[in-house]
């Protein structure tokens, strides 16, 4: 696997393209680049692995653990354990290997389509994503020579983003892939994954008045369920609220709408923030 050399989302679109080893074994390329891995991007080709085996039924939940930091530049094996083939659900664990060691691991639940009950809170009344800034350009904590990431984010509030002063743990932002999806619902669950891992622990440092570049922090868990179909086409709002935070550890919800209102999913993270003295 090579890397397009300058289209972000086709660059991840060709890694999300996993290797068929065997039956339940895929082998993914994490690509090149400094510091650790992303974690969302170990989940969501932890999602294509386990999907590659479900014959029918789509994700409707994900539930998922950060076990140990992933490193650039070393192929990643993906163990898919067929928990359960139910009439009705569909179960698969997937555990994510690199050098030998385990560092990532994931549950799966895949449902058939039916009629029942449904209901939604109503999507928050924001600006809209027209005519507001990118935020891989004006952000200030972003390293120089930045490539922009395969999802364009434009926020709410840019200006209190920007700010140094504490804000409630509290984020709303756009995010839109930066162009054109295949049909495959596969991709689409796993670049909502993907997103949704961007900016969680963010909500909480602002909160504190911790800038970026002094914290140490990760992503211990995640978990993710899709209310609908995932299908991304177009703006989605992304809003993260922190209700509570306690011994370096705080935990985050997510709600993200599409844009004409319809809430697609619903996020959850506990992550590990400890300011650097």
């Amino acid at each position: 696997m090579t890397d397009a050399p300058h289209d972000p989302l086709d660059r991840l679109l060709r890694r999300l393209d996993l290797q068929q080893l065997d039956r339940d074994l895929f082998l993914g390329d994490p690509g090149r680049g400094p510091a650790r891995l992303f974690g969302g991007f170990v989940a969501a080709q932890s999602l294509v692995a386990a999907a590659r085996t479900v014959e029918q039924g789509e994700v409707h939940s994900l539930h998922s653990y950060f076990l140990r930091p992933g490193q650039h530049g070393v192929p990643i094996q993906y163990v898919v354990h067929r928990i359960r083939d139910g009439r009705s659900f569909t179960t698969r664990r997937v555990v994510a290997h690199q050098q030998g060691e385990a560092i990532f691991s994931l549950e799966a639940s895949y449902v058939a389509a039916e009629d029942g009950i449904s209901h939604q809170d109503p999507m928050p009344e924001v600006p809209g994503p027209e005519g507001l800034p990118d935020w891989e350009v004006i952000r200030t904590d972003a390293p120089p020579l930045r490539r922009p990431g395969p999802i364009e984010i434009r926020a709410c509030n840019p200006e209190a983003m920007l700010s140094a002063e504490k804000q409630a743990p509290f984020r709303q932002v756009w995010v839109r892939p930066r162009g054109e999806l295949p049909a495959d619902p596969i991709i689409h669950a796993a670049l909502i994954t993907f997103a949704s891992d961007r900016g969680m622990l963010s909500t909480v440092e602002r909160s504190h008045g911790i800038a970026r570049n002094r914290t140490a922090s990760a992503s211990l868990d995640h978990a993710i369920w899709f209310h609908r179909p995932p299908r991304w086409s177009g703006w989605m709002l992304y809003t993260t609220a922190s209700h509570a935070a306690h011994n370096a550890r705080a935990l985050i919800f997510g709600t993200m709408y599409a844009q004409d209102g319809t809430l697609m999913a619903s996020v959850a993270q506990e992550g590990l923030v400890r300011a650097l003295r």
